[in-house]
């Protein structure tokens, strides 16, 4: 988010607070939010206003380059409406900054049908897919790297979190000694960043041979999330003496 936004954002806040107008009726109009939606939630006041502002911001930063998956069913919610706006600060809008190789959700291959959504962060990139609790058994999403050379590669694992995800989510990771699964609960919060979490080391060979599979075999009653993958590089251990 760029300096004249921010700049936008506060002149606006204080414009709002001088002239004590409603923020549900008067905010929609302000010309130097035109982006913003009328279905934000302004029960915690100022500071979630604020929240809100920025979650909108970062919904309209995120990179042109990115596109939504073209197979998966749109998002419903609109940029600001969230349901833990203090996790909106640890969104990472732009995936290309992050260290590593990271494949997000928009160049996954998809089986099934699976939703954006953007109501609980934190994510990364435009949002995040979920299972829409159903078709259990019979969706997943895979995340294919380039690997620029082989060797061990810490997995991270991008997920939110509320008590209305999985588990148990099945995560499978293909790597150079054969496939390894994992069951992963979605409901805890993730130990990086709030937003990853680390599936384990291994290795892997060069190129798009290695990949994560999430999928929602054996999670009725809950949603699974799919949002990006990382692999971190880790050093060769140095050889024995």
């Amino acid at each position: 988010m760029g300096r004249k936004m921010f700049r936008r954002i506060f002149l606006s806040l204080i414009f709002l607070s001088k002239l004590r107008l409603n923020h549900r009726r008067f905010l929609p109009r302000l010309p130097c939010l035109p982006w913003f939606s009328r279905r934000v939630s302004f029960r915690r006041g100022l500071p979630g206003l604020l929240l809100a502002l920025a979650a909108g911001a970062l919904a309209q930063t995120a990179p042109h380059a990115l596109r939504p998956h073209p197979a998966a069913v749109p998002n419903t919610h609109a940029p600001g409406e969230v349901d833990r706006p203090e996790l909106v600060p640890f969104i990472v809008a732009d995936p290309a900054k992050l260290p590593g190789i990271v494949v997000d959700e928009t160049a996954a291959v998809l089986v099934g049908k699976w939703q954006y959504s953007t109501h609980t962060p934190p994510y990364v990139g435009l949002g995040y897919l979920h299972d829409q609790k159903d078709g259990k058994g019979g969706k997943s999403a895979t995340f294919t790297p380039d690997l620029p050379r082989a060797g061990r590669y810490e997995v991270r694992l991008a997920h939110c979190y509320n008590i209305r995800r999985a588990t148990n989510a099945p995560v499978t990771i293909r790597h150079a000694d054969g496939e390894t699964t994992l069951r992963v609960n979605q409901q805890a919060e993730p130990a990086h960043g709030r937003l990853w979490r680390t599936l384990g080391t291994f290795r892997f060979a060069a190129g798009t041979n290695g990949w994560v599979r999430i999928s929602n075999d054996g999670t009725e009653g809950k949603y699974v999330i799919a949002d990006a993958v990382q692999f971190l590089p880790v050093p060769e251990p140095p050889p024995a003496r």
